[in-house]
């Protein structure tokens, strides 16, 4: 397989080889070059033979470079590759409970193993083969797992796939091999929570220490589900009984292992109406991009943030919009800044989600369109801060193809885009 060196960074180690854009790129070291990983794996070494193709001419080049410098190509895409799609219909999936008429990359279902390795991405397993698994091991790349349960017939009905439960043997290999494993449970009431929860957690606390974490988050429902599986919401009560349950396994592994190692996303709390547990409850935060941990972190990070502040000396009004689930939250962090400060006054507007349905409460898919008819008519003051898990990665782009200007135009606010950041959070609020 032959891929196109679309460019080659200026003064890089292919720059001075001579290699040139508009090459064809055919190995490394002798080794076929078919996606990224290939790519960075086989680029690692200090001395490196490119074997390439110019006007279907081949020829070779020999660099010489610090260990893990990048050879300085460029390719048409990131992974020098098509993305990889999904190849099950799970019961819970969220992109097929999506509205119609949104961008169509909305509706993609990733399921790359390259993208757990090089961005956290969750995959099923499912699309991959013993060869695939084969090379994870050489290269020992770590991976994030969507298990959901370690019962082979439940995985294959949950998953709509025959060959989901035969593909957690793959567990046990990586565990074998000392391959790393972060793991995710989405959670769905009467199905593979209780009983099936606990299997599932004994399974994979088995292949410690190679499991380095679980975050088990609650079902998605949004009010798109014509047609579809089933399934209901968690309310006070299973809520409490998730929480137990995976309390009751947090001891057990503390004790064995030395670590939590299962984590219940925030929501579960939310939903259960207790407390968001401590900081160190945490650990590392190694859940936190599952939703575990965040209302804690950044409530830490805030006090932290007061305490160091400087009072405002002018008066300032902002507004913050969330959704419904961390309005409370959001809410009592606010109220310390006003109890310090008496010349700062911040509005905190618990957003509605019409456009997925109100069952979905989390500010992260909250949609332009609901914050501009919801906030119309309110008070906003100097600005109106938003979080940027509202938005498209690296832009301004709400779900629904609204962008930031058309807030600001519709309800004549600045808007102002922080993360979950307690720090970055307390500055919006007073202006810095």
């Amino acid at each position: 397989m032959a891929i196109l060196i679309t460019s080659v960074i200026k003064n890089s180690p292919a720059y001075h080889a001579g290699i040139k854009s508009g090459d064809m790129l055919i190995s490394l070291n002798g080794h076929m070059i078919h996606d990224v990983l290939d790519y960075m794996f086989y680029a690692a070494e200090i001395n490196v033979r490119i074997a390439a193709e110019r006007d279907g001419a081949a020829f070779f080049a020999d660099v010489e470079k610090s260990e893990y410098d990048d050879l300085g190509l460029e390719f048409e895409s990131f992974l020098m590759d098509k993305k990889q799609s999904c190849t099950n219909k799970c019961i819970f999936c969220f992109i097929d409970q999506m509205p119609p008429n949104m961008r169509e990359t909305l509706y993609f279902k990733d399921d790359d193993a390259r993208l757990s390795f090089l961005q956290g991405n969750y995959v099923t397993l499912t699309n991959l083969n013993q060869n695939d698994i084969d090379r994870i091991i050489q290269m020992r790349l770590n991976i994030n797992i969507s298990v959901h349960t370690t019962n082979p017939e439940l995985r294959c009905k949950m998953m709509n796939n025959r060959f989901a439960g035969e593909k957690l043997d793959y567990l046990k290999q990586f565990a074998k091999a000392g391959i790393a494993m972060n793991c995710q449970i989405v959670l769905c009431p009467g199905i593979n929570d209780g009983r099936e929860l606990e299997r599932t957690l004994t399974d994979l606390g088995d292949l410690m220490p190679n499991i380095q974490s679980i975050a088990v988050v609650p079902v998605g429902i949004t009010k798109f589900r014509d047609g579809l599986y089933p399934l209901e919401m968690f309310n006070k009560k299973t809520a409490s009984a998730a929480i137990d349950l995976i309390e009751s396994f947090q001891k057990k592994f503390l004790e064995k292992y030395d670590t939590r190692l299962v984590f219940p996303a925030d929501e579960f709390y939310i939903t259960a109406e207790r407390p968001i547990p401590a900081g160190e409850f945490y650990e590392d935060y190694c859940q936190y991009e599952n939703g575990v941990g965040m209302l804690r972190s950044l409530a830490d990070e805030f006090d932290s943030a007061l305490e160091l502040a400087d009072e405002p000396s002018e008066k300032r009004t902002v507004s913050i919009a969330t959704g419904a689930a961390a309005y409370n939250f959001i809410s009592e962090l606010v109220e310390k800044a006003e109890k310090k400060w008496h010349n700062i006054k911040c509005n905190v507007y618990k957003i509605t989600n019409y456009f997925f349905g109100e069952t979905i409460t989390v500010s992260g898919l909250l949609t332009a369109g609901d914050i501009i008819e919801q906030l119309k008519d309110k008070p906003l003051g100097d600005a109106l801060i938003l979080t940027t898990s509202m938005f498209k990665r690296d832009t301004d782009i709400f779900l629904d193809d609204l962008t930031i200007p058309d807030v600001e135009k519709a309800l004549g606010v600045k808007v102002l885009v922080t993360d979950n950041d307690g720090f970055e959070l307390l500055d919006k609020i007073l202006g810095i």
